[in-house]
């Protein structure tokens, strides 16, 4: 074992132990939870048995397994890239229709009453 896996193999069995533990707690989803747990798992288990990595480069016509795992780290990122942003679309939107609800609704005098006099902060 060299040095690289002494540090990172207790790294990565921490992360998936805060990342059970968070499942556990809810403070993540339940997909999100198990494939963060997958993700680590796999690192582990990369990092340990490099050669594993390797024979499933050249299984896929990949020649070298440090460039399997970089490809499959680039389409990860963009996919999770993928997704904040159609979050962050829909959340835009969402605010964009409940701010002009609320504006219509005020203009109309529906709610005058409760709207503070001092806009609060958030």
């Amino acid at each position: 074992m060299n040095a690289f896996q002494l540090v990172a193999l207790p790294v990565v069995v921490g992360l998936a132990g805060l990342s059970a533990l968070a499942l556990v707690k809810g403070w993540t989803g339940r997909k999100e939870g198990p494939a963060w747990i997958g993700v680590w798992v796999a690192a582990g288990i990369a990092i340990a048995r490099p050669g594993l990595t390797m024979d499933a480069a050249q299984a896929v016509g990949i020649d070298r397994g440090a460039d399997l795992v970089l490809y499959c780290a680039v389409i990860g990122m963009l996919v999770g890239f993928f997704m904040v942003y159609t979050r962050l679309r829909r959340l835009r939107r969402d605010v964009t229709l409940l701010t002009r609800h609320l504006a219509i609704r005020d203009a109309a005098g529906g709610n005058a009453a409760a709207a503070p006099d001092k806009p609060s902060r958030v």
